[in-house]
């Protein structure tokens, strides 16, 4: 089964590209990484307690007001997070915000890391090609190298971005939008990143445009990825998975090879400096 991460920056239209990916004519399953860190910092769970023990003390709004939510929340196990106050207190290019947003990724991320390892067994047993993983800091995290596929979708111009951040999250102020982006890092960047990969191992779609362009050029790759990865290939593996691990062994390397070239020659730009 194939591992498509999708990826890009906050605003340029990954979103979208993951909603068009679970529709006919692909109807592929999304493993979406945002949805999945929701659900591990629902009040009760482990992540929830551990961020209330360290925001708690800086961050005096980190739950919704008890007014509307009662005590004790919803379900009775605590108020859900105030997400846009958590949003100010980590977004944002000084040293404590990268600090207090390193804790919190640290908190999310080994979570929202086991239950997509369950979400893909899951979705390898009921026999599909593919599966989407939709993971905004798909690089940064280092979950690219368990993908077979890059998908970056990407804009020219960071100035879209912050214009349709503010279109959608009509709350934020322009400086929100602002640091919202710079905290992605530059999605020119992740781009190049796709584009070293390789043909067949890693693509960007350029979402300057509007919708029916970006429609075209998906189309495009996906028939792409279909010749090189057959549904045939699929149904084998799930038949004989030995060679289904032998797949999935032979993929993590290439892309663990790949992600060391690209570190590589970061390092490389920089001694150059």
């Amino acid at each position: 089964m194939l591992l498509l991460g999708l990826t890009g920056s906050i605003a340029t239209g990954k979103s979208t590209v993951s909603t068009l990916l679970s529709q006919p004519p692909y109807d592929l399953p999304i493993i979406d990484a945002d949805l999945l860190a929701r659900k591990v910092v629902e009040p009760g769970t482990l992540g929830y307690n551990k961020i209330l023990a360290h925001f708690s003390s800086t961050t005096p709004d980190l739950l919704l007001p008890a007014s509307e939510h009662g005590e004790h929340g919803p379900n009775g196990k605590g108020r859900p997070l105030n997400r846009p106050a958590l949003g100010r207190r980590v977004f944002g290019d000084d040293a404590e915000r990268k600090k207090d947003r390193a804790v919190l990724n640290g908190i999310v991320h080994p979570a929202v890391r086991w239950a997509m390892a369950k979400a893909v067994l899951y979705y390898y047993l009921k026999g599909h090609w593919a599966v989407v993983l939709d993971i905004p800091l798909l690089f940064e995290s280092g979950l690219d190298v368990m993908c077979g596929v890059v998908m970056v979708v990407a804009v020219f111009d960071a100035e879209i971005q912050m214009k349709r951040l503010r279109a959608r999250d009509a709350h934020l102020t322009a400086e929100d939008a602002r640091n919202r982006v710079l905290s992605q890092g530059d999605v020119s960047e992740k781009a190049r990143r796709a584009e070293t990969r390789g043909e067949g191992a890693g693509v960007v779609i350029w979402n300057d445009g509007g919708k029916e362009e970006l429609e075209r050029e998906l189309r495009r790759v996906v028939e792409k990825m279909g010749e090189r990865h057959p549904g045939w290939w699929a149904s084998l593996l799930l038949l004989v998975p030995p060679l289904a691990g032998f797949a999935g062994l032979r993929s993590l390397l290439q892309s663990w090879l790949m992600s060391r070239r690209w570190e590589a020659s970061k390092r490389q730009e920089k001694a150059k400096l």
